[in-house]
Parts: structure tokens; C-alpha cells; sequence
């Protein structure tokens, strides 16, 4: 534990940031279940038609999604924690 504070000093975050962090991350889990219950039921639809270069298609635009919206909440998170 020790080294890592070494390589990696912890940062103390205020009550506020703290607040603001969860905000974002229940904003960001919000935002991938919106994405993911639209394009499962694309999906679904897709598998129904026997569709499935479409149902391949939709699960890597789904991977992809995640991704993106992932790293946008965590750049949003690393601003707050820089906040002084």
C-alpha cells in the first residue's frame, strides 16, 4: 500500500466532489441501460428477422457505446478531482 501512495499520492477529495462524482457515475450507469435497452430490443428484432450480420453489427455498436460513454464520464470525474 505503502509504494503505491509512492508512485500514486491518494488525493483527498472534498464532500462536494465527492457528491458530484456519484452524480456522474449514476448519470453515466443511466446513460449505458439507455443504450443497452434500445439496442437489445434492435437486437431482438434483428434475431426475429434472421437478420444476423445486423445482430452482429448492433452488439459491437453496443461494446463500442459503452466504451465511449464510459470514457466521456471518466474524463468528466478526473476535471472534478482536479477541482480545488
Amino acid at each position: 500500500m505503502e509504494r503505491l501512495s509512492k508512485s500514486a499520492p491518494s488525493i483527498k477529495l472534498s464532500a462536494g466532489q465527492k457528491k458530484e462524482i456519484a452524480e456522474l457515475e449514476s448519470r453515466c450507469a443511466a446513460k449505458v441501460a439507455e443504450r443497452e435497452l434500445f439496442l437489445k430490443g434492435e437486437m431482438e428484432k434483428a434475431a426475429n428477422k434472421g437478420e444476423f450480420e445486423a445482430l452482429e453489427q448492433l452488439e459491437k455498436q453496443l461494446v463500442s457505446d459503452r466504451k465511449n460513454i464510459r470514457a466521456d464520464f471518466d474524463e468528466k470525474k478526473d476535471k472534478v478531482r482536479q477541482k480545488k
